[in-house]
């Protein structure tokens, strides 16, 4: 079988991590399959550059190790070419697509990514897949939540990340159930499973015997940023030594540093984004690992900790409680800084068996990977009644 992806969230120059699930979710993909990665990027002025997000413009010679990937651009104004953005993306695959020719298009992420491939599937009779990761279904402006519709409506087959997901596509989107499949995450376990704490702050020049909460994510407000440093400003007046490290980059970047400084009590590390093994270090060298947002699909950052062995604080929010329970973490509201400290503090009093912690989860990609492809396979199926 041949399949077309497109996205925009998949390895660029400059963000290599960019959309490590889906990168990873296609390079076993591409094992089972003749697969070919389309990464339509938006390319904006530079006057006019986004503000919501790092913007990074496209490389059309920036590879990814173990896949077949393109990347083309089409032009864009911030808020100003949203109503057209899918069209735009639209405009960008026709050539390739009849290229590659492909049995079915697989595109992740809603609009305009899968919004422009519906346009190109279309056109070229082809079915159509596509995959939500979370945001793109939880969409706060109007445009993008009108324009996703038709999306939902013209697919065979719906990934998604949770079950969560799924119910919100129905509900929200009035999406055909019988077209939905759940697909969760999976985990590398060559890289993400227990090591030594001891080691991992060694390597990283941390100090031991000291409390460390790891935050691993975009640095943006969503994910209750401003909660967790407030939270952790609190729970330092209880525990001496106390010590945070936010993992990632994002816009809010400048605002935390400047919190940062004024935060008495609390070492933070800022160690910007990093690689899988760098990410799983820091988790290993960690206490636990925190993720406070707002909305979440399935975070694939929870599983990744359970896998290194580390009790999770989180928010009961998406697919969050899809992913822990009692016996490997702990729920604490949204937007609570002193429920947070709370959950935090409760969660360092607690001993946690490591060895059952990081047996919570033991699906691999590959099984992700044969589950994307037998979606494939039934829209294809789908396609021909």
């Amino acid at each position: 079988m041949r399949i077309l992806i497109v996205t925009s969230q998949f390895p660029i120059a400059g963000e290599p991590n960019r959309g490590r699930p889906i990168h990873q979710t296609v390079r076993e993909l591409s094992t089972r399959a003749e697969v070919r990665v389309l990464s339509p990027v938006a390319r904006y002025p530079r006057w006019a550059t986004p503000r919501s997000y790092l913007y990074r413009a496209s490389d059309p010679d920036f590879a990814v190790p173990g896949c077949d990937v393109r990347y083309v651009d089409y032009p864009a104004l911030p808020a100003v070419s949203r109503p057209f953005n899918g069209w735009l993306c639209a405009r960008t695959l026709h050539a390739p697509l009849r290229e590659f020719a492909p049995d079915v298009v697989l595109s992740y992420w809603l609009y305009p990514d899968a919004f422009g491939a519906m346009h190109a599937a279309r056109r070229a009779r082809l079915p159509l897949v596509v995959g939500s990761r979370g945001s793109d279904l939880r969409v706060r402006d109007a445009i993008s939540r009108r324009l996703t519709r038709p999306v939902l409506r013209a697919a065979q087959r719906i990934l998604v990340v949770s079950e969560d997901l799924g119910r919100v596509a129905v509900r929200d989107y009035d999406a055909d159930p019988a077209k939905i499949r759940a697909i969760p995450n999976g985990c590398d376990a060559t890289i993400f499973h227990p090591q030594p704490q001891g080691d991992a702050r060694a390597a990283l020049g941390l100090d031991s015997g000291v409390p460390l909460i790891a935050y691993v994510g975009r640095l943006v407000p969503e994910k209750g940023l401003r909660e967790l440093l407030d939270a952790v400003t609190a729970l330092a007046t209880r525990l001496t030594g106390l010590q945070l490290a936010l993992i990632g980059e994002g816009p809010m970047r400048a605002e935390l540093e400047a919190r940062i400084a004024a935060m008495p009590g609390v070492r933070v590390h800022l160690p910007g984004a990093q690689g899988p093994r760098e990410v799983a270090r820091w988790m290993a060298a960690s206490d636990l690992v925190t993720l406070p947002s707002y909305s979440e699909g399935h975070p694939n950052v929870l599983v990744e900790a359970l896998a290194c062995g580390r009790p999770v604080v989180a928010t009961p929010v998406g697919g969050i409680p899809e992913v822990v329970d009692a016996d490997c973490g702990l729920l604490v509201a949204v937007r609570d800084p002193a429920a947070l400290a709370e959950g935090l503090a409760a969660a360092l009093g607690r001993v946690w068996n490591e060895t059952t912690l990081s047996r919570r989860f033991s699906r691999g990609w590959d099984a992700v990977a044969a589950d994307t492809l037998r979606a494939c396979e039934e829209a294809v199926t789908a396609s021909k009644r």
